[in-house]
């Protein structure tokens, strides 16, 4: 498959009070056409980062992306002026945010901000870009799309935010969307509508990164999974066969984590311990003093990530042992 972006030895780090915060370490990764890729992990694992890195939205200072290409369509973004990356954004890679309330602007009414996406770009002129931001906001199941298309974003719920964010990130049909946990704050039903459009997306050749705590919905989404941990990738694979034989002791207690309906008495597994600083990581493996299987090495080596077979890798000196055993 040919890669729409490939990530090369991205590292952001965030400088705070004399220290340097390592919150993403050298992390490669690529995305193909018409391809849905999940990423998942705790929270603090750096996913967010890493994804709005790609359209350089760290903040400077007091963030920094040290070292890295995010090579799209065989342009290196991070190495573009901020014209050309304002040409890009929004346009052919757009973002979901994780909270709305703080990407939406506070002081103007939901159909300008709709409509200006596409004004900006000159995609439409003002009156269409307003009939086109009505039609959105009904797209992502907003009632009363109209009178929505009115009014301000604190007059609106938490859901009803995430869901104009949504119109707002795929209005311009993109090709590439980076979803962090889209569906925050919305109940099921609605989830399940966000989500049957980013596959009706999908099938005009979008392709999603997805950045979710759910792995249901990597099940149910995904092409590709990306394992993150203290900043790392420490495992990809295909859906199947990660969820067939994880290769990751993190990914292994990621899914042993899930509640399953078949045992319902059964006391949820959680992974020992939490995901550590980045101020502070452990030396070695940084799952080591997490890990039910960590020995000295892990102690003292950091593992890398080694390929198992055609697009499978892991970084765990016991990889190849665990296949076949998560």
């Amino acid at each position: 498959m040919e890669n729409l972006l490939e990530i090369t030895n991205l590292k952001v780090v965030f400088d705070m009070e004399g220290q340097s915060l390592v919150a993403v370490d050298g992390v490669s990764f690529s995305i193909g056409n018409n391809e849905v890729v999940g990423l998942v992990g705790e929270s603090g694992c750096g996913k967010s980062v890493a994804a709005m890195s790609i359209l350089r939205l760290v903040p400077e200072p007091p963030g920094r992306i040290v070292s890295g290409k995010a090579v799209f369509e065989g342009r290196d973004l991070l190495g573009l002026n901020h014209a050309a990356l304002r040409s890009i954004r929004g346009a052919q890679i757009s973002m979901i945010f994780q909270d709305p309330m703080t990407a939406l602007s506070p002081i103007i009414k939901i159909g300008p901000q709709l409509a200006e996406t596409l004004t900006i770009h000159g995609q439409a002129d003002k009156k269409q870009a307003l009939e086109q931001a009505v039609l959105w906001l009904k797209k992502v199941g907003i009632p009363e799309p109209e009178r929505i298309a009115r009014a301000y974003p604190f007059e609106l719920s938490g859901g009803m935010q995430q869901r104009v964010m949504i119109a707002m990130a795929l209005i311009l049909n993109p090709k590439l969307v980076i979803a962090d946990e889209p569906t925050t704050a919305l109940d099921v039903t609605v989830a399940a509508q966000i989500f049957d459009l980013l596959n009706e997306m999908r099938s005009r050749a979008t392709s999603v990164l997805l950045i979710t705590h759910d792995l249901g919905v990597i099940w149910e989404m995904c092409d590709r999974v990306m394992v993150m941990y203290a900043g790392k990738i420490v495992e990809q694979a295909s859906k199947e066969e990660l969820f067939a034989a994880p290769a990751h002791p993190y990914t292994i207690g990621l899914l042993q984590s899930m509640p399953r309906l078949a045992d319902r008495k059964a006391k949820l597994y959680s992974i020992k311990g939490q995901v550590p600083s980045p101020l502070n990581y452990p030396p070695g493996c940084r799952f080591n003093d997490r890990c039910p299987h960590a020995f000295e090495r892990c102690r003292e080596e950091q593992p890398p990530l080694k390929s198992l077979g055609k697009d499978r890798k892991a970084a765990c000196f016991i990889a190849e042992r665990l296949l076949g055993n998560g």
